[in-house]
């Protein structure tokens, strides 16, 4: 029944953001419209942790290789977190030209194939 998943980034600049993930990340998309860009995304996964207050969601992109990518994005002055391990994972944040931070990581745990 269910055929994807549709993620939506909330920006303060969806202009500049958009154009990162278009020309940095180099992300395939196609205009919907009046320059509304959606993206196509790598194959992902869905994981549920338990919250006390229920609702809260959050979006990764996944890295085969956390520090390549923080120094790639070091190139086209796109500032990043240092990378944290937490065991499952390498984790860090790089932020959007809007100032907005996206948090990337490195699976260490298996990774589903669908």
């Amino acid at each position: 029944m269910i055929t994807g998943a549709h993620v939506v980034v909330y920006s303060t600049d969806a202009e500049a953001d958009r154009a990162f993930l278009r020309d940095v990340l180099g992300f395939a998309h196609v205009d919907a419209g009046g320059g509304w860009l959606i993206f196509a995304l790598p194959p992902s996964e869905m994981a549920v942790h338990p919250d006390a207050t229920g609702g809260a969601q959050q979006v990764y992109l996944m890295t085969d290789d956390v520090a390549g990518l923080r120094a790639e994005m070091a190139g086209h002055g796109i500032a990043c977190t240092e990378p944290v391990d937490e065991g499952w994972g390498v984790l860090m944040t790089l932020t959007l030209p809007s100032g907005a931070g996206l948090g990337v990581y490195q699976p260490r745990h298996p990774v589903p194939q669908g």
